[in-house]
């Protein structure tokens, strides 16, 4: 969610910059919703404010023995209006909190303006791909050759889009996370962390998956209807838990970067992608991940951003794999992102590459720490780098 001070200080100029993510933001709408609702915080106000008064004076009055019941009356005539002016504020509020949720963020000035995917710029590439001088197998015909891929006992329990990994490819799936966790926690300066794999609400509220993207989500649905697990979901990236740690809370600004990371499983519905890349691993619903994570200071957010990429072609560089590294435009970005890179690692069998690797900037998410600097705390906003 973009900045509320910001929505309502300066809409038009929030407006054209997200014109050039295709996102049309009726300001109109938004200052008839202001101006009113600044109406409603001063009548309520002050509808707070007399019958406060007026309570007083019941105890006044009756201390010098006179009629208290045409001030009760009043007073209670004014708790009705006040409770009137209450409900129709908060109805209000929360008509501007759901314009609010549905405002993607603002792109970075960099960010080359496009409307999809073609449209997306290619910064580097590293290595050359290998060529070879008989026909590439793809991944599914070796994994299932030699056994270590499964999709028909996945299938058998649980559906498609799932795998069953056995044997060498388990222990490569393994010793890649490892290998991961330790460059990022041994060189690169991250503390890895154990998050849970369920998260409540205000969680996905707080990272952007909800309200927008609920259909993307596996929720989970519990036996009695009174269970606490009716608002719990499957995560779709360790993004998620690992940003809202530090949620509500008050953050030393000595101890910026916070730099994160965590081995977890990702669920996702993949809603809306039937039918693309129905077959092996590069689409599945349930998929390994190794994330990072850094909260900076707003004015360190691009350099952060710069030096997590980095990080992460580190990995593919040892790796030895060949990539190549792509800014997306405006058109392709996720909806928190203000700036993001691909990172797109050459398939041989398919001749092309593809995107195993996203770092974005998210600038102003929904999750609202606060900066400590000295011994006072401060209201500063943070940027998230996942």
């Amino acid at each position: 969610m973009l900045d509320p001070n910001l929505l309502r200080t300066e809409p038009d100029a929030v407006a054209e910059k997200l014109a050039r993510r295709g996102f049309k933001l009726d300001v109109d709408k938004l200052r008839a919703l202001e101006e009113r609702r600044k109406v409603l915080q001063v009548q309520t106000e002050n509808l707070q404010a007399e019958r406060n008064s007026r309570s007083k004076s019941i105890g006044q009055a009756k201390a010098r023995g006179e009629d208290i019941e045409p001030l009760r009356l009043e007073v209670n005539k004014l708790g009705e209006q006040l409770d009137a002016a209450k409900s129709e504020l908060e109805t209000l509020l929360a008509e501007i909190r759901d314009i609010a949720l549905a405002i993607p963020n603002i792109p970075h000035d960099d960010v080359p303006v496009g409307r999809d995917e073609n449209d997306n710029v290619e910064v580097s590439r590293w290595g050359t791909p290998r060529q070879f001088d008989f026909e590439v197998r793809d991944h599914v015909t070796l994994g299932e050759m030699h056994g270590g891929l499964d999709f028909a006992a996945a299938v058998k329990l649980t559906g498609s889009r799932f795998v069953v990994m056995k044997g060498q490819l388990a222990r490569l799936h393994r010793a890649l996370a490892q290998f991961m966790l330790d460059l990022h926690t041994e060189q690169h300066g991250y503390s890895e962390n154990y998050v849970p794999y369920l998260v409540n609400q205000d969680t996905l509220y707080g990272t952007g998956q909800l309200p927008k993207f609920a259909g993307d989500l596996f929720h989970t649905r519990p036996l009695e209807e009174e269970a606490d697990s009716s608002n719990y979901a499957l995560i779709p990236t360790a993004e998620v838990p690992l940003t809202n740690l530090v949620r509500d809370e008050i953050i030393d600004e000595d101890d910026l970067p916070i730099k994160m990371t965590a081995h977890t499983p990702c669920f996702r519905s993949e809603a809306g992608s039937y039918g693309r890349d129905t077959r092996g691993l590069i689409r599945m619903h349930q998929f390994d991940k190794v994330e990072m994570v850094q909260i900076v200071r707003p004015e360190d957010s691009m350099a952060a951003l710069e030096e997590m990429t980095g990080h992460a072609e580190k990995v593919l560089q040892l790796l030895g794999l060949p990539y190549r590294k792509v800014a997306l435009c405006t058109g392709d970005m996720g909806f928190s992102a203000c700036k993001t890179y691909d990172l797109e690692v050459w398939v041989p069998a398919q001749n092309t590459y593809r995107e195993i690797l996203l770092l974005q900037r998210l600038g102003f998410p929904r999750v609202v720490c606060r900066l400590a600097a000295a011994a006072s705390p401060i209201r500063r906003p943070v940027s998230f780098i996942p």
